[in-house]
């Protein structure tokens, strides 16, 4: 790609958006970086004369049109959007109201498409750009507590794997990211995890249990979200996007050790789709 491209990330406001953000810029690139509120972006990213703060709720599609058309408009160009946005409810499956499993799904999964939408019109005028949407393990693998949150993952990597088909004939290239536990605000309580709504009594020791740990985590996980960002930059910047990148000791042993990523543990199993493992590619100081 050109040294000097455009990007559009989402959730640039706090967590590993704003990391995505500084390093875009430290890159040299241009950068619309959104979140809910634009004052936040500009003071934790930093006043920089190539960042364009822009305020934007994913769940609301005419504000991420309007979120497009002013990065085009400041730039010209969009070639790298980044759906970072996202947030998760925990919980067991019956603890989960409907109210809460829809919310999941409409920020995680309908705001990435809500702004995929509004960007590619810019990209396939272009003919060019990349569409770059951060998911996770549990987009790969089902975990105990996260029955929303990863439907809302995996769903995200059955439409990345389907769209590259639909935007290769315009050049536009597709990457899912697929970070382990790194150093995130996705365990801050209130902000990014909501706690179950719904209480039940067989699940309540259990719960009570689990919410204490995922608490003990938070701050504490082994992966820097700095060096992730850079390693993004960088795969970006190279113009050869796998059509996945897990990233994090933890995730490629998750995902190695699960039979339906790794046809020689379970040959019940079928043979996955071809996972782009370049760990040659995988940030140095990883998890």
């Amino acid at each position: 790609m050109n040294t000097n491209t455009v990007w559009f990330i989402t959730g640039a406001g706090r967590g590993m958006g704003i990391d995505i953000a500084r390093a875009a810029l430290a890159a040299g690139h241009q950068v619309a970086a959104t979140g809910r509120s634009a004052e936040r972006v500009r003071a934790v990213v930093g006043e920089h004369e190539n960042l364009l703060a822009v305020t934007l709720d994913v769940t609301d599609p005419s504000a991420a049109k309007a979120a497009a058309l002013a990065a085009a408009g400041r730039f010209g160009r969009i070639d790298v959007l980044v759906n970072n946005a996202g947030n998760f409810y925990a919980g067991y499956f019956e603890n989960i109201s409907p109210g809460q499993f829809r919310a999941q799904m409409e920020t995680n999964f309908f705001g990435p498409l809500n702004v995929t939408r509004a960007v590619l019109p810019v990209m396939r005028r272009q003919r060019s750009g990349q569409v770059i949407t951060i998911t996770s393990t549990g987009g790969l693998i089902g975990q105990e507590f996260c029955a929303a949150y990863s439907a809302s993952k995996f769903a995200l990597e059955g439409w990345m794997e389907s769209l590259r088909f639909d935007l290769a004939p315009f050049g536009i290239l597709t990457m899912a990211f697929e970070p382990g536990f790194f150093r995130t605000e996705l365990l801050v309580e209130g902000a990014s995890t909501i706690w179950p709504e719904l209480q039940i009594e067989d699940y309540a020791e259990r719960t009570a249990q689990t919410i204490e740990a995922w608490k003990s985590m938070n701050g504490q996980q082994g992966g820097d979200p700095a060096k992730l960002a850079r390693a993004l930059v960088t795969l970006s910047d190279s113009g050869q996007l796998p059509l996945r990148f897990i990233a994090g000791a933890d995730a490629m042993g998750a995902v190695e050790q699960n039979p339906r990523h790794h046809p020689g543990a379970d040959r019940r199993q079928p043979r996955p789709v071809r996972l782009a493992l370049l760990r040659h590619l995988t940030p140095p100081g990883r998890a």
